[in-house]
């Protein structure tokens, strides 16, 4: 499944003697927290949650390497980025779209980046002939055996090639079997297109339903995110997971994961994190009660927004002319 690095599902829009990179368990929810940390800790509040959430965690770097003042200059910069109606002061819902485009910047990113390498004379559309030959040429000259085999991520390269071909006819709209730039970024990142999903839960299921009986049992669900070593002890964070498990993923309580309750962990719809981290950022920095907050109220509070762990707000904010 995807997406490199964040991400999310094996993007197989890879190099191409590049291996599918085992996932870990926070990549397959796709809608997932903010920021890898825990927003609290021992009951107290984690700021490098915030940092994250606020400034991207994929751009995130540190703003030790700045001075205070040169750290509020770069945050105004992006207040007056985020206020968007440019009436001098930020609401709720202009906080939650800026936090929600710092968490798929990278996506968009990641898209012009393979369109270019796939189609470097920026055609109207990408033909499946041209990917396959580009991506899964070398399997021309591979034995047979060697394709067939799993590597290190459990994938075969006969298996890629079959799931990606089914992911770019669904990804295929118009059925012609080239995709525009739109329908490839929903080949490259499924879980971000709601026609999509249904091939998000289908290839996570492919993955960690090692049995192949249509559902995950939780010796399935622990064994896709932890391996244990002879005489290793479980973390503590696996027990966690086993009690996920059993009181929140196995909603009927059968010991299993179908295949609707595989899509309410991967694709959960019950919570908005970006509505409820814009609503703590008001919270905490609203210093008149107006439920708005102007440049002053988040420079006052800048070590909230950015503090000593923050970004240059990635390339962005060392491209001056974009400011």
């Amino acid at each position: 499944m995807i997406i490199r690095e964040f991400a999310i599902l094996l993007t197989f829009a890879v190099l191409i003697h590049a291996l599918p990179k085992e996932e870990t368990h926070k990549e397959r929810a796709y809608e997932r927290e903010l920021s890898e940390q825990e927003h609290f800790e021992d009951e107290k509040h984690n700021p490098e949650y915030d940092h994250e959430a606020f400034l991207g965690k994929d751009e995130a770097k540190t703003f030790d390497q700045l001075a205070p003042e040169e750290s509020k200059r770069r945050l105004g910069l992006i207040v007056d980025r985020i206020d968007t109606n440019q009436d001098g002061l930020i609401n709720r819902e202009e906080l939650k779209d800026w936090i929600r485009f710092t968490q798929k910047r990278y996506i968009t990113e990641d898209v012009d980046r393979q369109w270019r390498t796939q189609n470097p004379e920026n055609k109207d559309t990408i033909p499946w002939e041209n990917y396959q030959k580009m991506v899964y040429g070398f399997l021309d000259t591979m034995d047979h055996a060697e394709a067939e085999k799993d590597n290190e991520g459990g994938f075969s390269y006969k298996t890629m090639l079959k799931r990606d071909r089914r992911r770019w006819a669904t990804a295929d709209g118009d059925g012609d079997d080239q995709l525009t730039k739109e329908e490839f970024a929903a080949f490259l990142h499924p879980e971000e297109t709601e026609y999509m999903r249904d091939i998000v839960v289908t290839e996570t299921m492919e993955d960690i339903d090692k049995d192949k009986d249509g559902k995950v049992s939780i010796l399935e669900y622990i064994g896709d995110m932890y391996r244990s070593e002879d005489g290793e002890e479980e973390p503590d964070w696996v027990k966690s997971e086993r009690e996920q498990f059993n009181v929140y993923r196995d909603k009927d309580g059968d010991g299993f994961m179908d295949q609707d309750e595989v899509r309410n962990w991967i694709l959960p719809q019950d919570f908005d994190h970006a509505e409820a981290e814009a609503r703590h950022l008001i919270y905490e920095a609203d210093s008149d009660s107006d439920e708005q907050l102007s440049k002053e109220e988040v420079l006052q509070k800048y070590d909230l927004f950015v503090g000593s762990q923050a970004t240059d707000f990635g390339e962005a904010l060392a491209r001056h002319d974009e400011f």
